[in-house]
């Protein structure tokens, strides 16, 4: 008895690494894609972008990449992670040299479907608002909690979060910048 369940549990066993290996690679490259789509999808046209760099901001490390137009940093791409709702909300940051944020775009979430999920609607009213917010002359807190963004109805954790990674993009940004 013990001799068989041995053996099904090393057919097991290798079948999984076997699915892992053949499904690794491909897994690497749509991540990659999507990176790079992200990236592209919060930084303004044009420049040159650098490789990942990383910065460590309020006692967390960020990755981000420097778009350079004419030898000037011109915008920077930050990617930033805060607990949400479901779990981990991967974000990426496309903040101006002027301290605006350009576009923000998600990387990966666990939020509930039709509620916090909203956060991930391309052209959402949620998103939208982020596009040329100045922090400096707003505060990046949700309404709820005194501040100037509007939260995903039925939707708060999730919304603080998206709030809270924007927040803290913009911590790195100042660090990179002073």
């Amino acid at each position: 008895m013990a001799l068989c369940l041995f053996a099904i549990c090393f057919v097991c066993a290798s079948l999984l690494a076997g699915v892992y290996a053949v499904t690794a690679e491909p897994i690497a490259k749509a991540e990659k894609i999507q990176l790079e789509n992200s990236i592209k999808a919060v930084l303004p046209e044009g420049g040159e972008l650098s490789a990942a760099k990383t910065v460590v901001a309020d006692g967390s490390t960020f990755e981000y990449y420097e778009s350079v137009e004419a030898g000037e940093p011109a915008a920077y791409a930050i990617k930033s992670t805060v607990i949400g709702f479901g779990g981990p909300l991967n974000i990426m940051v496309g903040i101006k040299a002027d301290g605006t944020i350009y576009n923000t775009s998600v990387l990966s979430h666990s939020e509930t479907p039709g509620l916090g999920a909203k956060c991930d609607e391309k052209g959402s009213t949620f998103r939208s608002q982020f596009e040329g917010f100045d922090p400096s002359a707003k505060k990046l807190v949700v309404k709820k909690d005194g501040g100037d963004v509007d939260a995903i109805t039925a939707s708060t954790i999730t919304s603080r979060a998206y709030t809270l990674a924007i927040a803290n993009a913009v911590k790195a940004f100042n660090t990179i910048t002073k």
